[in-house]
């Protein structure tokens, strides 16, 4: 069966490939994106700051930057991030390197969660996002 033209499944170059989800889903008609949880990981799927949670937040948020790129969108579109913590204690620095992103004006709705674990032990936060533009915003 043939996806609609309006919906667009991207893996985003600067990513690791998987074929067990889409980095990115863009919805068209009304341009939304759903962009998966995304981990510390490089291009070529090496995890990034074992250990060093600055590190992987930074690396989370480039991340989602380069996904929501590749659908013409910033983090100015984000309307809801999902966040996973492995411990919350860490929660300051993620709020502060998030703050780095996206403007205090608007914030988007934010769902914060500590979890006993993430893909990779080595893991310690992974950020989920769902961004939407207007219908005659260029992508």
């Amino acid at each position: 069966m043939t996806k609609p033209p309006a919906i667009r499944f991207l893996q985003p170059r600067g990513l690791f490939i998987t074929p067990a989800y889409s980095h990115l889903v863009e919805v068209r008609s009304g341009r939304i994106a759903y962009i998966s949880g995304q981990i510390a990981l490089d291009a070529e799927g090496q995890v990034v700051g074992a250990g060093d949670f600055e590190r992987q937040a930074r690396q989370v948020f480039g991340n989602l930057h380069l996904a929501l790129a590749a659908a013409g969108m910033n983090f100015s579109h984000v309307v809801k991030f999902n966040l996973y913590l492995t411990d919350m204690g860490h929660a300051p620095i993620m709020s502060r390197v998030r703050a780095e992103h996206i403007g205090s004006s608007q914030p988007p709705a934010s769902t914060l969660i500590q979890v006993a674990g993430l893909a990779y032990p080595e893991l310690l936060f992974e950020a989920e996002a769902i961004a939407v533009a207007a219908d005659d915003e260029a992508s």
